[in-house]
Protein backbone atom coordinates (compact mmCIF):
# COMPACT_ATOMS: atom_id res chain seq x y z
CA UNK A 1 0.00 0.00 0.00
CA UNK A 2 2.84 2.39 0.85
CA UNK A 3 4.59 1.66 -2.46
CA UNK A 4 1.39 2.23 -4.42
CA UNK A 5 0.83 5.53 -2.64
CA UNK A 6 4.37 6.73 -3.41
CA UNK A 7 4.01 5.72 -7.07
CA UNK A 8 0.64 7.45 -7.36
CA UNK A 9 2.02 10.58 -5.70
CA UNK A 10 4.96 10.74 -8.13
CA UNK A 11 2.65 10.35 -11.12
CA UNK A 12 0.23 13.03 -9.91
CA UNK A 13 3.00 15.49 -9.01
CA UNK A 14 4.55 14.97 -12.45
CA UNK A 15 1.22 15.68 -14.15
CA UNK A 16 0.72 18.83 -12.07
CA UNK A 17 4.23 20.18 -12.73
CA UNK A 18 4.09 19.52 -16.48
CA UNK A 19 0.64 21.12 -16.71
CA UNK A 20 1.72 24.22 -14.82
CA UNK A 21 5.00 24.69 -16.71
CA UNK A 22 3.43 23.99 -20.09
CA UNK A 23 0.65 26.53 -19.71
CA UNK A 24 3.01 29.06 -18.16
CA UNK A 25 5.21 28.63 -21.24
CA UNK A 26 2.25 29.46 -23.49
CA UNK A 27 1.56 32.65 -21.55
CA UNK A 28 5.21 33.71 -21.61
CA UNK A 29 5.38 33.01 -25.35
CA UNK A 30 2.41 35.33 -25.96
CA UNK A 31 4.02 38.05 -23.86
CA UNK A 32 7.44 37.86 -25.51
CA UNK A 33 6.51 37.18 -29.14
CA UNK A 34 5.08 40.18 -30.97
CA UNK A 35 3.94 38.08 -33.93
CA UNK A 36 1.74 35.91 -31.71
CA UNK A 37 0.05 38.98 -30.26
CA UNK A 38 -1.02 40.15 -33.71
CA UNK A 39 -3.60 37.35 -34.06
CA UNK A 40 -6.84 37.82 -32.18
CA UNK A 41 -7.21 34.06 -31.73
CA UNK A 42 -4.15 33.99 -29.52
CA UNK A 43 -5.82 36.20 -26.91
CA UNK A 44 -8.31 33.38 -26.38
CA UNK A 45 -5.43 30.91 -26.26
CA UNK A 46 -3.55 32.78 -23.55
CA UNK A 47 -6.76 33.16 -21.53
CA UNK A 48 -7.33 29.42 -21.93
CA UNK A 49 -3.78 28.76 -20.76
CA UNK A 50 -4.44 30.92 -17.69
CA UNK A 51 -7.52 28.83 -16.86
CA UNK A 52 -5.54 25.61 -17.27
CA UNK A 53 -2.72 27.05 -15.16
CA UNK A 54 -5.21 27.70 -12.35
CA UNK A 55 -6.41 24.12 -12.66
CA UNK A 56 -2.83 22.95 -12.13
CA UNK A 57 -2.10 25.30 -9.24
CA UNK A 58 -5.42 25.24 -7.36
CA UNK A 59 -7.66 22.31 -8.29
CA UNK A 60 -5.28 19.46 -9.07
CA UNK A 61 -3.10 19.69 -5.92
CA UNK A 62 -6.16 19.49 -3.64
CA UNK A 63 -7.56 16.56 -5.63
CA UNK A 64 -4.17 14.82 -5.49
CA UNK A 65 -3.94 15.23 -1.71
CA UNK A 66 -7.41 13.76 -1.25
CA UNK A 67 -6.68 10.87 -3.59
CA UNK A 68 -3.35 9.90 -2.01
CA UNK A 69 -4.43 10.33 1.62
CA UNK A 70 -7.95 8.98 1.16
CA UNK A 71 -9.57 11.82 3.09
CA UNK A 72 -10.51 15.50 2.95
CA UNK A 73 -9.03 17.57 5.79
CA UNK A 74 -10.13 21.09 4.92
CA UNK A 75 -13.77 21.22 5.94
CA UNK A 76 -17.10 21.32 4.12
CA UNK A 77 -16.99 24.99 3.15
CA UNK A 78 -13.60 24.75 1.47
CA UNK A 79 -14.82 21.57 -0.24
CA UNK A 80 -17.61 23.63 -1.82
CA UNK A 81 -15.10 26.32 -2.86
CA UNK A 82 -12.79 23.74 -4.40
CA UNK A 83 -15.69 22.11 -6.27
CA UNK A 84 -16.91 25.50 -7.50
CA UNK A 85 -13.43 26.35 -8.81
CA UNK A 86 -13.29 22.98 -10.52
CA UNK A 87 -16.59 23.58 -12.36
CA UNK A 88 -15.70 27.22 -13.09
CA UNK A 89 -12.32 26.52 -14.68
CA UNK A 90 -13.51 23.48 -16.60
CA UNK A 91 -16.41 25.42 -18.11
CA UNK A 92 -14.18 28.40 -18.84
CA UNK A 93 -11.81 26.15 -20.79
CA UNK A 94 -14.44 24.80 -23.16
CA UNK A 95 -16.05 28.22 -23.62
CA UNK A 96 -12.65 29.52 -24.70
CA UNK A 97 -12.43 26.70 -27.23
CA UNK A 98 -15.90 27.61 -28.47
CA UNK A 99 -14.85 31.24 -28.96
CA UNK A 100 -11.71 30.11 -30.78
CA UNK A 101 -13.85 28.01 -33.13
CA UNK A 102 -16.11 31.00 -33.86
CA UNK A 103 -13.07 33.19 -34.46
CA UNK A 104 -11.67 30.66 -36.95
CA UNK A 105 -15.07 30.40 -38.63
CA UNK A 106 -15.21 34.14 -39.31
CA UNK A 107 -11.54 34.21 -40.38
CA UNK A 108 -11.80 31.35 -42.91
CA UNK A 109 -15.44 31.30 -44.04
CA UNK A 110 -15.89 35.08 -44.37
CA UNK A 111 -14.11 37.82 -46.25
CA UNK A 112 -11.33 39.69 -44.38
CA UNK A 113 -13.50 42.81 -44.13
CA UNK A 114 -16.34 40.81 -42.58
CA UNK A 115 -13.93 39.22 -40.11
CA UNK A 116 -12.56 42.60 -39.03
CA UNK A 117 -16.10 43.91 -38.57
CA UNK A 118 -17.20 40.88 -36.57
CA UNK A 119 -14.10 40.35 -34.40
CA UNK A 120 -13.49 43.88 -33.20
CA UNK A 121 -11.35 44.46 -30.08
CA UNK A 122 -14.50 45.30 -28.11
CA UNK A 123 -16.25 42.11 -29.20
CA UNK A 124 -13.18 39.99 -28.44
CA UNK A 125 -13.03 41.56 -24.97
CA UNK A 126 -16.72 40.83 -24.37
CA UNK A 127 -16.28 37.24 -25.47
CA UNK A 128 -13.34 36.82 -23.07
CA UNK A 129 -15.37 38.31 -20.22
CA UNK A 130 -18.23 35.95 -21.07
CA UNK A 131 -15.90 32.96 -20.92
CA UNK A 132 -15.19 33.77 -17.26
CA UNK A 133 -18.56 35.19 -16.13
CA UNK A 134 -20.95 32.58 -17.56
CA UNK A 135 -19.35 29.67 -15.64
CA UNK A 136 -20.05 31.49 -12.35
CA UNK A 137 -23.77 30.85 -12.85
CA UNK A 138 -23.26 27.07 -12.86
CA UNK A 139 -20.46 26.91 -10.30
CA UNK A 140 -20.23 29.27 -7.33
CA UNK A 141 -23.84 30.50 -7.45
CA UNK A 142 -25.70 27.14 -7.35
CA UNK A 143 -23.06 25.17 -5.43
CA UNK A 144 -22.60 27.65 -2.58
CA UNK A 145 -26.41 27.95 -2.35
CA UNK A 146 -26.72 24.12 -2.35
CA UNK A 147 -29.15 24.18 -5.28
CA UNK A 148 -27.44 21.07 -6.65
CA UNK A 149 -28.46 19.02 -3.58
CA UNK A 150 -32.20 19.81 -3.55
CA UNK A 151 -34.16 16.56 -3.47
CA UNK A 152 -31.19 14.24 -2.92
CA UNK A 153 -30.51 14.89 0.76
CA UNK A 154 -31.11 11.24 1.63
CA UNK A 155 -28.50 10.05 -0.87
CA UNK A 156 -25.97 12.55 0.50
CA UNK A 157 -26.63 11.46 4.10
CA UNK A 158 -26.16 7.82 3.11
CA UNK A 159 -22.92 8.64 1.30
CA UNK A 160 -21.61 10.61 4.29
CA UNK A 161 -22.55 7.77 6.65
CA UNK A 162 -20.67 5.24 4.52
CA UNK A 163 -17.57 7.43 4.57
CA UNK A 164 -17.91 8.60 8.19
CA UNK A 165 -14.49 7.20 9.14
CA UNK A 166 -12.67 9.12 6.41
CA UNK A 167 -14.13 12.50 5.56
CA UNK A 168 -14.23 13.06 1.79
CA UNK A 169 -15.14 15.97 -0.47
CA UNK A 170 -18.18 14.40 -2.15
CA UNK A 171 -19.93 16.33 -4.92
CA UNK A 172 -23.40 15.00 -5.72
CA UNK A 173 -25.90 16.73 -8.00
CA UNK A 174 -29.61 16.38 -8.66
CA UNK A 175 -31.03 15.71 -12.10
CA UNK A 176 -31.85 19.33 -13.08
CA UNK A 177 -28.38 20.56 -12.13
CA UNK A 178 -26.68 17.64 -13.87
CA UNK A 179 -28.55 18.34 -17.11
CA UNK A 180 -28.16 22.14 -17.05
CA UNK A 181 -24.52 22.12 -15.96
CA UNK A 182 -23.50 19.48 -18.49
CA UNK A 183 -25.36 21.28 -21.28
CA UNK A 184 -23.76 24.68 -20.55
CA UNK A 185 -20.29 23.33 -19.80
CA UNK A 186 -19.99 20.70 -22.52
CA UNK A 187 -22.81 19.72 -24.87
CA UNK A 188 -23.99 23.09 -26.24
CA UNK A 189 -20.45 24.45 -26.82
CA UNK A 190 -19.49 21.10 -28.34
CA UNK A 191 -22.32 21.33 -30.89
CA UNK A 192 -21.33 24.90 -31.79
CA UNK A 193 -17.70 23.90 -32.26
CA UNK A 194 -18.58 20.90 -34.42
CA UNK A 195 -20.78 23.07 -36.65
CA UNK A 196 -18.10 25.77 -36.92
CA UNK A 197 -15.33 23.35 -37.82
CA UNK A 198 -17.57 21.52 -40.27
CA UNK A 199 -18.16 24.80 -42.14
CA UNK A 200 -14.44 25.62 -41.96
CA UNK A 201 -13.56 22.25 -43.47
CA UNK A 202 -16.11 22.58 -46.29
CA UNK A 203 -14.94 26.12 -47.10
CA UNK A 204 -11.24 25.22 -47.06
CA UNK A 205 -11.74 22.16 -49.24
CA UNK A 206 -13.83 24.19 -51.68
CA UNK A 207 -11.07 26.80 -52.02
CA UNK A 208 -8.46 24.08 -52.52
CA UNK A 209 -10.50 22.36 -55.24
CA UNK A 210 -11.09 25.64 -57.12
CA UNK A 211 -7.41 26.60 -57.00
CA UNK A 212 -6.40 23.11 -58.12
CA UNK A 213 -8.90 23.18 -61.00
CA UNK A 214 -7.61 26.54 -62.22
CA UNK A 215 -3.99 25.33 -62.22
CA UNK A 216 -4.86 22.07 -63.97
CA UNK A 217 -6.79 23.98 -66.61
CA UNK A 218 -3.80 26.24 -67.21
CA UNK A 219 -5.78 29.34 -66.34
CA UNK A 220 -4.56 29.98 -62.80
CA UNK A 221 -5.07 33.54 -61.63
CA UNK A 222 -1.33 33.77 -60.95
CA UNK A 223 -0.75 34.44 -64.66
CA UNK A 224 -2.73 37.66 -64.38
CA UNK A 225 -2.69 38.53 -60.69
CA UNK A 226 0.32 36.70 -59.26
CA UNK A 227 0.51 38.64 -56.01
CA UNK A 228 -3.22 38.36 -55.35
CA UNK A 229 -3.24 34.62 -56.03
CA UNK A 230 -0.16 34.01 -53.91
CA UNK A 231 -1.61 36.01 -51.01
CA UNK A 232 -4.96 34.20 -51.25
CA UNK A 233 -3.39 30.75 -51.38
CA UNK A 234 -1.09 31.59 -48.48
CA UNK A 235 -4.01 32.89 -46.43
CA UNK A 236 -6.09 29.76 -47.06
CA UNK A 237 -3.20 27.46 -46.17
CA UNK A 238 -2.39 29.39 -43.01
CA UNK A 239 -5.95 29.59 -41.74
CA UNK A 240 -6.71 25.97 -42.66
CA UNK A 241 -3.66 24.73 -40.78
CA UNK A 242 -4.63 26.81 -37.76
CA UNK A 243 -8.14 25.39 -37.90
CA UNK A 244 -6.83 21.84 -38.04
CA UNK A 245 -4.58 22.52 -35.07
CA UNK A 246 -7.44 23.91 -33.02
CA UNK A 247 -9.71 21.06 -34.13
CA UNK A 248 -7.17 18.56 -32.76
CA UNK A 249 -7.09 20.49 -29.49
CA UNK A 250 -10.89 20.45 -29.37
CA UNK A 251 -10.91 16.73 -30.13
CA UNK A 252 -8.54 16.01 -27.27
CA UNK A 253 -10.76 18.03 -24.96
CA UNK A 254 -13.80 16.02 -25.99
CA UNK A 255 -12.02 12.68 -25.55
CA UNK A 256 -10.78 13.74 -22.12
CA UNK A 257 -14.01 15.23 -20.78
CA UNK A 258 -16.76 13.27 -22.58
CA UNK A 259 -16.54 10.26 -20.18
CA UNK A 260 -16.95 12.58 -17.18
CA UNK A 261 -19.91 14.52 -18.56
CA UNK A 262 -21.67 11.38 -19.81
CA UNK A 263 -21.27 9.86 -16.34
CA UNK A 264 -22.38 13.15 -14.77
CA UNK A 265 -25.69 12.98 -16.65
CA UNK A 266 -26.28 9.24 -16.21
CA UNK A 267 -25.41 8.89 -12.50
CA UNK A 268 -28.46 10.76 -11.05
CA UNK A 269 -30.78 8.54 -13.11
CA UNK A 270 -29.27 5.28 -11.79
CA UNK A 271 -29.46 6.22 -8.09
CA UNK A 272 -25.84 7.38 -7.88
CA UNK A 273 -24.44 3.89 -8.31
CA UNK A 274 -21.31 4.84 -10.28
CA UNK A 275 -18.29 3.74 -8.18
CA UNK A 276 -15.96 6.44 -6.90
CA UNK A 277 -13.01 4.82 -8.69
CA UNK A 278 -14.67 5.52 -12.05
CA UNK A 279 -15.45 9.10 -11.04
CA UNK A 280 -11.84 9.64 -10.02
CA UNK A 281 -10.50 8.15 -13.26
CA UNK A 282 -12.76 10.30 -15.46
CA UNK A 283 -12.01 13.41 -13.42
CA UNK A 284 -8.23 13.05 -13.70
CA UNK A 285 -8.58 12.24 -17.40
CA UNK A 286 -10.21 15.65 -17.70
CA UNK A 287 -7.48 17.29 -15.64
CA UNK A 288 -4.84 15.82 -17.96
CA UNK A 289 -6.40 17.75 -20.82
CA UNK A 290 -5.24 20.97 -19.14
CA UNK A 291 -1.67 19.79 -19.68
CA UNK A 292 -2.13 18.66 -23.28
CA UNK A 293 -2.78 22.03 -24.91
CA UNK A 294 0.80 23.41 -24.69
CA UNK A 295 2.19 20.20 -26.19
CA UNK A 296 -0.34 20.34 -29.00
CA UNK A 297 0.63 23.95 -29.75
CA UNK A 298 4.32 23.09 -29.84
CA UNK A 299 3.79 20.04 -32.02
CA UNK A 300 1.31 21.47 -34.53
CA UNK A 301 1.71 25.26 -34.57
CA UNK A 302 4.85 26.68 -36.16
CA UNK A 303 4.47 30.13 -34.58
CA UNK A 304 4.20 28.71 -31.07
CA UNK A 305 7.02 26.26 -31.79
CA UNK A 306 9.27 29.14 -32.81
CA UNK A 307 8.33 31.11 -29.67
CA UNK A 308 8.91 28.10 -27.42
CA UNK A 309 12.33 27.49 -28.95
CA UNK A 310 13.27 31.13 -28.53
CA UNK A 311 12.38 30.93 -24.82
CA UNK A 312 13.94 27.54 -24.10
CA UNK A 313 16.97 27.69 -26.40
CA UNK A 314 18.76 30.89 -27.08
CA UNK A 315 16.51 33.89 -27.56
CA UNK A 316 18.18 35.99 -30.24
CA UNK A 317 21.44 34.04 -30.27
CA UNK A 318 22.57 31.18 -32.47
CA UNK A 319 21.52 27.72 -31.35
CA UNK A 320 25.09 26.58 -31.46
CA UNK A 321 26.27 29.38 -29.15
CA UNK A 322 23.72 28.76 -26.40
CA UNK A 323 24.87 28.29 -22.84
CA UNK A 324 24.97 24.83 -21.33
CA UNK A 325 21.68 25.31 -19.50
CA UNK A 326 19.96 26.74 -22.57
CA UNK A 327 21.39 24.00 -24.77
CA UNK A 328 20.03 21.33 -22.42
CA UNK A 329 16.57 22.92 -22.48
CA UNK A 330 16.62 23.10 -26.26
CA UNK A 331 17.73 19.49 -26.69
CA UNK A 332 15.06 18.30 -24.26
CA UNK A 333 12.42 20.24 -26.18
CA UNK A 334 13.55 18.83 -29.52
CA UNK A 335 13.74 15.31 -28.08
CA UNK A 336 10.22 15.48 -26.63
CA UNK A 337 8.65 16.75 -29.83
CA UNK A 338 10.80 14.65 -32.16
CA UNK A 339 12.22 17.38 -34.35
CA UNK A 340 15.63 15.99 -35.38
CA UNK A 341 15.67 18.09 -38.53
CA UNK A 342 16.13 21.20 -36.38
CA UNK A 343 19.45 19.79 -35.20
CA UNK A 344 20.50 18.71 -38.66
CA UNK A 345 19.95 22.15 -40.10
CA UNK A 346 21.36 23.98 -37.02
CA UNK A 347 18.57 26.52 -37.11
CA UNK A 348 18.84 29.89 -35.46
CA UNK A 349 16.23 30.47 -32.77
CA UNK A 350 13.89 33.28 -33.74
CA UNK A 351 15.80 34.25 -36.91
CA UNK A 352 14.98 31.50 -39.37
CA UNK A 353 11.75 29.79 -40.35
CA UNK A 354 11.20 26.27 -39.04
CA UNK A 355 10.01 23.47 -41.27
Amino acid sequence: HFTNTITLSIVLVTIIILTALGNLLVMVALCKDRQLRKKKTNFFIVSLAFADLLVALVVMPLAAIELTTGQWKYGETFCLVRTSLDVLLTTASILHLCCIALDRYYAICCQPLVYNNKMTPVRVSLMLVGCWVIPIFISFLPIMQSWNTIGIESFIEQRNFNSSRNSTCVFMVNRPYALVCSAVAFYVPLVLMVLAYQRIYVTAMGHARRIGSLHRAGSAPSSTYPNHDQHGSSRIKTETKAAKTLAVIMGCFCLCWAPFFITNVVDPFINYSVPWQMWTAWLWLGYINSGLNPFLYAFLNRAFRRAFLMILCCGNEHYGSSTGHQLLNCKLFLLIFNFPYFLRKKVMCGKQKYN
